[in-house]
């Protein structure tokens, strides 16, 4: 049994979060380029824990008839249980935080964009197997300010988003608390901050790489490296 308290998370316990909470339309150019509306507070969704793909797992896997997206994060692993946080409790929020993690939230955007258009969940955008891969588990003392690291994300070394999350449109205080006046969080959860501009497709044979840079050094926990494939499950999306 593995037990989730305050410095006890593994890479072998992501898989086991009891929710991944991921905050949408987080950086303004981001919401523009997929012209979305800015929201006027922090908007989320679930991704499932099946969706997680660990370092080392294998690859990404497209399902047939999706076109594939990929949008690079900053994840929160918490360490405790928060309810009904204040916003105005920075310290709170950041002592909640055990660890961090760079992700990428695969989407299937053609089915996101017909969900948004006939008003359906998106869950079946976000939650396949291997929509999230996730680095290894990065100290808190590797990140000072969360606020102030830069992201990237490169296909076949190519580079295609490269931000600070100080663009953050909301900072992790007030998403923390937001998320926790709705749905308790419990340690384990993962909490995924949202991505800046330069979201695209992958195609099978691509591969992507990503990683967090802190005062312009690369954190080697937080690299990513993994490829697309294409999936063979007998599963073709079809319009709903």
């Amino acid at each position: 049994m593995v037990l989730l308290r305050r410095g006890f998370a593994t890479m072998a316990s992501i898989k086991k979060a009891s929710k991944v909470v991921c905050i949408g339309r987080n950086y303004a150019d981001h919401v523009t380029e997929l012209n979305n509306t800015r929201p006027k507070q922090p908007f989320f969704f679930l991704k499932p824990a099946s969706s997680i793909l660990l370092p080392g797992e294998g690859p990404v896997i497209q399902p047939r008839g999706v076109n594939l997206h990929y949008e690079v994060e900053l994840a929160l692993i918490l360490g405790k249980q928060v309810k009904n946080l204040e916003a105005s409790d920075e310290q709170g929020a950041l002592d909640a935080i055990e660890s961090y993690a760079l992700s990428i939230d695969m989407t299937a955007r053609n089915i996101q964009n017909e969900a948004k258009k006939k008003g359906l969940p998106w869950d079946i955008a976000k939650g396949f197997d291997t929509f999230l891969p996730i680095s290894k588990l990065i100290n808190k003392s590797a990140i000072p300010d969360p606020h102030n690291i830069e992201l990237y994300l490169t296909v076949n070394n190519e580079v295609r988003q490269n931000d600070s999350t100080e663009l953050m449109l909301f900072r992790i205080p007030r998403i923390l608390s937001d998320i926790s006046k709705v749905m308790t969080l419990e340690a384990g959860d993962i909490v995924i901050t949202g991505t800046p501009k330069g979201v695209g497709p992958v195609v099978p044979g691509d591969v992507m790489r990503a990683g967090i840079k802190v005062n312009g050094k690369e954190l080697e926990d937080a690299k990513i490296e993994v490829g697309v494939e294409e999936s063979k499950s007998s599963y073709i999306y079809a319009e709903t």
